[in-house]
């Protein structure tokens, strides 16, 4: 993998491959750009620009503990720095907050489409918000953080996926849950603290790229009543739903999800060479 150094001189490890209209995948808490391991494939006919987000995979978390805002910052500037345009970008989880921090930033010119998979836009209910994890289990994780990491990430990381696994899954559900404990739990307790306390609800209508919003129909933390208030809040959405999946479909069903993402890139208008300002 290359290595991008950051405004705050931490080094951002990503991958940059194959040629095309840019495609950028930012992976879930705990996980890391081996988790579009599929979506290589794609680097037939797009841009495929992987990133390990601080704190997971190649990506050490730096000196501060990293925020949602943080991380946003590092996609904006290694964005900048590849002179990428038109792109395309697909936020998983964690990742799709991060998606949504951008697509409200100045770097949001250079993103023509967006794809949001398995994510809500306020994580924690309040009041009449139920959309999201209750107090009690956002609680719950930060505790279990705290108290024994490993546990909590190899439990996680095997949940991701639809319930009964059959073989193939119970392989990935190994390999993912190995994965998860690599990720630096001091950068994941930052980073879940960050993603309780924010609220994309109001931001969602500012969003004017059209967005993909994909969700598995099995998914443990968020249902299709999630996925459709995000269509519905957002001025150019559209819905897809998953039926043998969790809440990982890139990695469940990756075959009609590269498909989804070749669909819903050929109905965005063509990459153009105009100058950018950001």
């Amino acid at each position: 993998m290359d290595v991008f150094t950051a405004s705050d001189g931490a080094a951002i490890a990503y991958r940059d491959e194959g040629t095309g209209r840019p495609l950028v995948l930012l992976h879930g808490l705990m996980a890391n750009s081996a988790f579009f391991e599929p979506q290589r494939a794609l680097a037939d006919g797009f841009r495929v620009i992987l990133i390990d987000l601080r704190g997971h995979g190649r990506t050490a978390p730096g000196e501060i503990p990293p925020t949602l805002a943080r991380l946003a910052e590092d996609v904006a500037e290694l964005a900048r720095a590849l002179d990428l345009r038109d792109a395309l970008v697909v936020g998983w989880s964690l990742g799709a907050s991060v998606l949504w921090r951008l697509l409200t930033g100045p770097a949001s010119e250079r993103f023509a489409g967006a794809v949001v998979v398995d994510m809500t836009p306020c994580v924690q209910n309040d009041g009449d918000w139920t959309l999201g994890l209750s107090r009690g289990h956002c609680d719950a994780r930060s505790q279990a953080i705290a108290d024994d990491f490993p546990a909590f990430a190899a439990t996680a990381g095997a949940a991701i996926f639809a319930q009964p696994l059959d073989d193939r899954t119970a392989a990935m559900a190994r390999w993912s849950a190995a994965e998860f404990v690599r990720a630096d739990a001091g950068a994941v307790a930052s980073l879940w603290d960050s993603l309780v306390a924010e609220d994309f609800r109001a931001a969602l209508g500012r969003i004017g790229q059209p967005t993909l919003v994909v969700h598995g129909a099995h998914s443990h933390l968020y249902d299709a009543a999630t996925a459709a208030h995000i269509v519905a809040a957002l001025p150019n959405g559209r819905d897809l739903q998953f039926d043998r999946s969790g809440h990982s479909p890139h990695l469940e069903q990756p075959e009609r999800f590269n498909r989804a993402l070749r669909d819903f890139a050929a109905s965005l208008p063509p990459v153009h060479t105009s100058e950018l300002i950001f």
